[in-house]
């Protein structure tokens, strides 16, 4: 199989552990609004959406509107922990300089939270400006959008792009693209979220659970 041309790195669960502060911010600004949603529950249904699909979910399923009010609520509480708490995913820093072969990020996430994930765990420099929203394409995961827009501004075809994952959306988003992916399921939330299992349910190409062995499968047998 041909070495990838780009590796494309989803953010949050992949490059930094940031999803149990997310879990938990989410859940407590949802308590404040009236509605109770498990940890379980949490990580079952949001992992790896944006911001507008779990409002469009907590509005169908839970009857909460998100106001704008709400949303900068959990934008303050959350960059106010990724100040004080967020770490990048270990050996993830080492992973990447290790594949010499160009990387981006493109993630569900809102331009300046990628930007202050990236920042606060020293990562930014790896990437410079190639990084990728949700918010650049019409649809997010797991719609093929965010990726292909990814592989079309790295000039890269898709069938060359390798995409590293941690959600189920984000692996189908990546199949839907007709990428390659690698789920990775080392993260913090890995355990509660049921990761390792219910990646495998979607038959990735690889499924790694640290940042070493990531880096010998991109450069060995992808």
């Amino acid at each position: 199989m041909a070495a990838p041309g780009l590796v494309i790195f989803d953010c949050d669960g992949v490059l930094v552990d940031s999803e149990p502060i997310s879990v938990e911010v989410l859940r407590e600004v949802l308590a404040d609004a009236g509605c109770e949603i498990s940890v379980e529950t949490a990580y079952e249904r949001m992992l790896g959406l944006s911001i507008g699909s779990v409002s469009e979910m907590v509005r169908r399923d839970y009857g909460l509107d998100l106001t704008g009010a709400h949303l900068a609520d959990i934008r303050t509480r959350l960059y106010a922990r990724f100040r004080r708490d967020l770490h990048p995913v270990p050996g993830v820093a080492q992973a990447i300089r290790a594949l010499s072969r160009p990387v981006c990020v493109a993630s569900s996430s809102q331009p300046e939270r990628i930007a202050l994930s990236l920042e606060v765990t020293g990562l930014a420099p790896l990437f410079g400006p190639h990084v990728f929203s949700a918010t650049m394409v019409s649809r997010g995961k797991p719609a093929p959008d965010l990726f292909l827009h990814a592989a079309r501004e790295m000039g890269v075809a898709p069938r060359d792009c390798v995409v590293v994952e941690d959600s189920l959306a984000g692996i189908e988003a990546a199949q839907a693209a007709g990428m390659r992916v690698v789920a990775f399921t080392g993260g913090a939330h890995a355990g509660p979220a049921r990761l390792a299992n219910r990646a495998k349910t979607l038959g990735p190409t690889a499924q790694v659970d640290n940042m070493a062995a990531l880096a010998d499968i991109l450069l060995t047998q992808l």
